[in-house]
């Protein structure tokens, strides 16, 4: 099952989740520290979705989910993907490009043999 995203891009995120943050004067707050727990915390909050539940019912799909808890399942996602967005801001990372330069150098230890 493949899901196709919306084309806004990992700066325009960036960039609203920044404002977001002064506007509300967070930046004393939003520390590389303080943002890994924060982005942690989500992470445990995510895998509350799927504790229990077996790997029956949670095939690629989540066929078995109601719409509400994978409603449920995209904002713990998205929670988690924002902490991380603001983490590579506040500490100097291009996560797109990071993750290119990732992909690449896995891309080429991983080429197949022939």
């Amino acid at each position: 099952m493949n899901v196709t995203f919306s084309d806004i891009s990992v700066e325009a995120l960036r960039t609203k989740l920044s404002s977001f943050a002064s506007e509300r004067d967070w930046n004393k707050f939003h520390t590389p520290r303080n943002l890994l727990l924060a982005l942690v915390g989500e992470v445990g909050e995510l895998s509350e979705l799927f504790q229990w539940r077996g790997d029956a019912s949670a095939k690629p799909g989540l066929l078995d989910w109601q719409q509400i808890e994978k409603n449920e399942l995209g904002e713990e996602i998205a929670d988690v993907f924002l902490y991380l967005i603001r983490l590579a801001d506040v500490c100097g990372i291009d996560l797109p490009r990071a993750f290119v330069s990732l992909y690449l150098t896995r891309l080429m230890r991983s080429r197949p043999c022939g």
